[in-house]
């Protein structure tokens, strides 16, 4: 294992845990669709992450179907999400790896104040000028670099649903648009600012001034989807009604955990760590659309959306789940 893997792998702060080997069976109509990650994807994926390692400690654990069941996760690229004040070190052993591979890193900058309405991944920086360090940090890591950069999930969307209060709409906006600047002054990040998703925000003309304020024109495009459900077809439908209304800007597609399409019932109950659902498309930029750049997998799948029906933390590795997307996935 050479020196910059084994940096990576120190950096790695979730635990591994046995787990059980329990799982629904897999559903026929759920398919990991999409070439190879080796043959078809330029992304980079993370030799040390979270679902390697417990492949491999399954492995050793004599748990062989379940170790080879969660490559289906382990082989795939995924996007880092740099935490802490100082992003910088996760993201340079990133991007030192995807170089010497001749592949671009994938990361979502996920920071901003007041984030997520005090819910389950509440946090981020305290004030506007800690976040303009924290951007300043995150860009200045990146370098030179082949980089994606997904901008602060849910920060728009929570300014049109009124979850945000109304006295932080207005510098909210003003530091997305000072990110996306600050972001593209390295020169080979694309940078694309998240819009929610097809089941949160309806109607797609309802972003389009909040995204303009919050800077879109100046980025490579928005993002649908991150960390939800919602189906290819349906998010596409969304992102091309969305783009058409922004004068054509592109997106990208969160596909990691919509194999097997949203939860029906309860919206809000539907989004965190629904049962029975599968992974999605592969990560490609082979999407057959002009305007979608990428289906990615931006949520890590297998990670906790927060503490219900018996998840650990937000953002924290829960090996059962993760079983469960590969098992009800059709490879």
């Amino acid at each position: 294992m050479s020196r910059l893997i084994r940096t990576f792998a120190a950096l790695a702060t979730l635990g591994l845990a046995a787990g059980c080997s329990s799982a629904p069976g897999v559903d026929e109509a759920s398919v990991v669709r999409g070439p190879s990650q080796q043959a078809k994807s330029p992304f980079w994926v993370d030799p040390a992450s979270p679902a390697v390692q417990q492949s491999q400690l399954w492995q050793r654990q004599g748990r062989t179907q379940d170790a080879d069941l969660l490559k289906r996760i382990a082989e795939q690229p995924v996007a880092q999400w740099p935490a802490g004040e100082d992003p910088g070190s996760i993201i340079r052993a990133a991007t030192s790896a995807a170089t010497q591979e001749g592949r671009t890193a994938l990361f979502v900058a996920y920071d901003i104040p007041h984030r997520d309405c005090g819910q389950h991944s509440a946090g981020g920086a305290v004030d506007a000028d800690a976040y303009r360090q924290w951007i300043g940090r995150f860009a200045e890591a990146l370098g030179d670099s082949k980089a994606l950069v997904v901008l602060e999930p849910d920060a728009v969307a929570h300014i049109v649903d009124g979850c945000t209060p109304g006295e932080y709409h207005e510098e909210r906006e003003q530091l997305l648009a000072e990110a996306i600047v600050r972001l593209k002054q390295q020169p080979n990040t694309k940078v694309y600012l998240d819009a929610g998703n097809p089941a949160w925000i309806q109607e797609p003309s309802k972003l389009v001034e909040p995204l303009r304020r919050a800077g879109v024109e100046r980025a490579d495009g928005f993002s649908l989807n991150v960390s939800n459900f919602q189906t290819d077809t349906t998010t596409k439908t969304y992102g091309v009604q969305l783009s058409q209304q922004l004068g054509g800007k592109h997106f990208v597609v969160d596909t990691s955990r919509n194999g097997n399409g949203p939860l029906h019932g309860d919206r809000s109950q539907a989004w965190c760590n629904p049962p029975g659902r599968a992974l999605g498309t592969r990560p490609t930029t082979e999407t057959g659309e002009a305007s979608l750049d990428a289906y990615l997998w931006i949520k890590r799948p297998g990670e906790s959306d927060g503490p219900c029906r018996g998840g650990p933390a937000a953002g924290q590795w829960w090996p059962d789940y993760a079983l469960g997307l590969a098992r009800n996935t059709k490879a």
